[in-house]
């Protein structure tokens, strides 16, 4: 799966000259963390988060009063405190590789490129989403988590003893055990009760941890 299925397509944006106060109301507005900032021919020229204008406004031990912040704030614009340095990435980067990205930077979106044009945003909540998807978070059915050897047949045995019982695979998840050669798998599983799905499960597995 890559960017281009999970992205905001022609996101929010603003130009460099928008007031941060507007950047404020329209983040609060749209309910969005980022906005990308872009020039007049759609070029991307920087990038202002929430912590970006947070850290642009006065402090509250600030000697200013409250005309004087205001009138501060109303000259500063998000050109002036947004970050310049901005990673970006292509539509047609695999979905792991963009948030291998993000948590190596520490960051939560990136703007999507095309030509030089800004063409998405992916954050960390459509990566959430993604996640969900691959788990089965939504859904029915039951959820098994089992110990397995990890060795090269693991799930394909799995699968095949759950399908010919009937049982219907909607999620799988992997995930490395605190033991070498070892390994989880998280499955959802429709079509099965638990009993048949404990039964389905033990000749293959190391160990069945849960299933609820």
């Amino acid at each position: 799966m890559y960017v281009r299925s999970r992205m905001t397509p022609n996101p929010i944006s603003v130009p460099p000259e928008t007031p941060v106060t507007e950047a404020q109301i329209l983040m609060k507005r749209e309910r969005i963390h980022r906005l990308p900032v872009v020039d007049r021919d759609g070029r991307l020229k920087g990038i202002v988060t929430e912590k970006d204008l947070l850290y642009a406004s006065p402090s509250p031990a600030s000697s200013l009063n409250v005309y004087e912040m205001s009138y501060l704030l109303a000259r500063l614009t998000v050109g002036e405190v947004m970050s310049t340095n901005v990673i970006t990435i292509t539509e047609d980067l695999p979905l792991e590789e963009a948030a291998r990205i993000m948590a190596d930077n520490n960051i939560g979106g990136l703007p999507v490129m095309r030509n030089g044009q800004l063409v998405g945003m992916i954050t960390e909540s459509d990566l959430f989403k993604v996640f969900l998807e691959m788990l089965g978070g939504w859904e029915e059915g039951l959820r098994a988590t089992v110990k397995v050897g990890d060795h090269t047949g693991a799930l394909a045995k799995i699968a095949g003893d759950v399908a010919a019982s009937e049982g219907n695979i909607r999620g799988v998840g992997f995930f490395h055990a605190e033991a070498s050669g070892y390994a989880y798998l998280t499955l959802k599983v429709r079509g099965l009760t638990a009993e048949n799905l404990r039964k389905t499960l033990a000749p293959n597995v190391e160990e069945v941890l849960d299933i609820r």
